[in-house]
């Protein structure tokens, strides 16, 4: 039985299992997006956030303990340049996994895997719609607005008013 066991084996050893999440995390970290099967993206995306929250503290110990899990002294380094640099705010949530569909040769349901602050796409729209405008903040609903749009309808009536009273004179 395997009660409380919630590791996907991916059907492979346990050395084998961890050689292909450190392979899967470098091809990440260097490529910033890479295609997989969905079962391997899920499994590597807990593997991956964990090496992230790590690289948001950039110390010694955090940089060893991120070596002894790729064995890549490159992809430490972009873990601990690019990328940490990039999710520095982000509490959470570094990865997204979209499904892609079916391969050819054996159907298996095929994923990419991304890190979500670098893709340009997404995040061209949501800078721009920060940057556009600030909204204003108001306790009562259009409470700014209201009360411009009040503001400026008297003073025509009043004008409007003194218009018509004029030419009686």
């Amino acid at each position: 039985m395997r009660h409380g066991d919630k590791v996907n084996n991916l059907g492979r050893t346990t050395a084998h299992r961890h050689a292909l999440m450190r392979n899967l995390a470098i091809a990440l970290f260097t490529h910033k997006r890479i295609f997989t099967t969905l079962a391997k993206a899920k499994a590597l995306r807990g593997f991956a956030e964990q090496l992230i929250t790590k690289s948001k503290t950039d110390s010694t110990h955090s940089r060893r303990l991120a070596f002894s899990y790729l064995n890549d002294k490159d992809a430490v380094k972009e873990l601990f340049g690019v990328i940490a640099a990039k999710v520095g705010e982000r509490p959470g949530g570094y990865t997204r996994v979209i499904k892609t569909g079916f391969r050819a040769g054996d159907a298996a349901e095929m994923a990419m895997i991304e890190l979500v602050d670098f893709n340009e796409i997404y995040t061209q729209n949501k800078n721009a719609a920060k940057s556009a405008e600030p909204k204003k903040k108001t306790r009562r609903s259009g409470g700014a607005t209201k009360a411009a749009g009040t503001a400026k309808k008297a003073p025509a009536k009043k004008a409007a008013a003194a218009e018509e009273a004029a030419p009686e004179e």
